[in-house]
């Protein structure tokens, strides 16, 4: 993982983590680095990395066993998945429709175009 200066590190971690989950990289109950181990490894503030480890437990997408470490909450994908296909719905196709809409694109052009890359 290579940081950027597009957000806080910690915001990237987070994002990164998140990722794995929906990707599957990352299962149910299995353990994640430590911060520690995370800032060791990307050579980062151990903080830093406890920031993004906070956020995430925050929104129930992480847990902590004490004295274990931490680990991916039992339906963090399904829960990150839902979160990302809003997201997908917001930022992405209502804008589409307005702007095709707006420059005379029919709806049904639009489901064709899309049809013919198959099934995701």
């Amino acid at each position: 993982m290579v940081f950027d200066d597009r957000s806080p590190i910690y915001l990237q971690i987070a994002e990164q983590i998140k990722t794995d989950i929906v990707t599957g990289a990352l299962a149910e109950d299995e353990q994640v680095m430590s911060t520690n181990q995370y800032a060791a490894f990307y050579r980062i503030n151990p903080a830093t990395a406890a920031k993004g480890f906070a956020q995430l437990v925050d929104e129930g997408v992480l847990y902590k066993r004490r004295g274990i470490g931490m680990f991916v909450a039992p339906n963090a994908r399904d829960l990150l998945r839902t979160g990302r296909r809003d997201s997908f719905f917001a930022d992405v196709v209502d804008p589409m429709i307005r702007e095709a809409k707006a420059i005379g694109i029919p709806l049904k052009d639009i489901l064709q175009h899309i049809r013919s890359y198959g099934d995701a």
